[in-house]
């Protein structure tokens, strides 16, 4: 079985992300850079289904050459081959990936045997449009589920089932098929230390694509609201004694 992963390089989650001075973009200076858990859930299963059935699992980013990070770290979890597309831009709309990948499949894919599965997360852990996997599936002219949170092979094609309200959806797909998974779908597993090694040395296939433009323009940026607790020093010792009656009248405890 070939599988192609798409993955996408975004901030580290855990903090809270820091925008430009206009609001239109992430201030990436001092921000780490992760693969999405959604994404990360796919390396894995990829993974799992090769390991089961034969086969091999290649990973793709498209964005500046930076994104070589997060190829090797699927390589790490197992992945057999990464590739980098360059679309010309640092990080393009979901239209604009959308098209750049489905250039790079059908330059991987010419002579060669076709991918019997795509890969995508639901939706990445920065932006969350839900739109990459879907517009690549259909410019492919391959049938995709999204929001898949299980995913067995069944005889000579896919049983993925997906939450529904209070129920469960079960489709059947032929193969060759698409499939855009959530976190949840499986355990992934932490990087070994061969595994890293062997993908710091791992050669990475570079595609080059024509730009093509997008039709999604970023206005701007919000933060959702910090509703965080924060910690009040109301001072030390007996000094702080007022303070603190203060507060207690306030909570209507006195």
């Amino acid at each position: 079985m070939e599988v192609l992963v798409c993955v996408k390089r975004v901030p580290a989650a855990g903090a809270r992300v820091p925008l430009t001075g206009d609001g239109r973009d992430i201030d990436t200076r001092h921000l780490g850079f992760t693969i999405g858990p959604h994404e990360e859930c796919a390396v894995e299963e990829a993974v799992r289904l090769v390991a089961a059935h034969g086969g091999r699992v290649t990973v793709l980013a498209v964005g500046p050459a930076e994104c070589a990070e997060q190829v090797r770290y699927a390589l790490a979890m197992g992945a057999d081959r990464g590739v980098l597309v360059d679309a010309g831009r640092s990080d393009p709309d979901p239209e604009a990936t959308a098209g750049a990948i489905t250039q790079a499949v059908r330059t991987l894919t010419g002579g060669e045997e076709p991918f019997d599965l795509l890969l995508f997360g639901d939706c990445s852990a920065d932006a969350g449009h839900h739109q990459v996997g879907i517009r690549v599936a259909t410019g492919l002219g391959l049938p995709i589920v999204s929001g898949v949170k299980a995913l067995e092979v069944a005889g000579d094609g896919l049983r993925m089932r997906r939450e529904a309200g209070d129920g469960v959806e079960v489709y059947r797909v032929p193969l060759p098929a698409a499939a855009a998974v959530r976190e949840g779908l499986n355990l992934p597993r932490y990087p070994s230390l061969p595994g890293r090694l062997r993908a710091r040395k791992a050669e990475l296939r570079t595609v080059a694509v024509e730009p093509e433009p997008g039709g999604l323009r970023t206005v701007r940026l919000r933060q959702p609201a910090d509703d965080r607790a924060a910690v009040v020093v109301l001072g030390h010792g007996a000094a702080a004694a007022p303070a603190v009656v203060d507060v207690l009248d306030e909570l209507g405890v006195v």
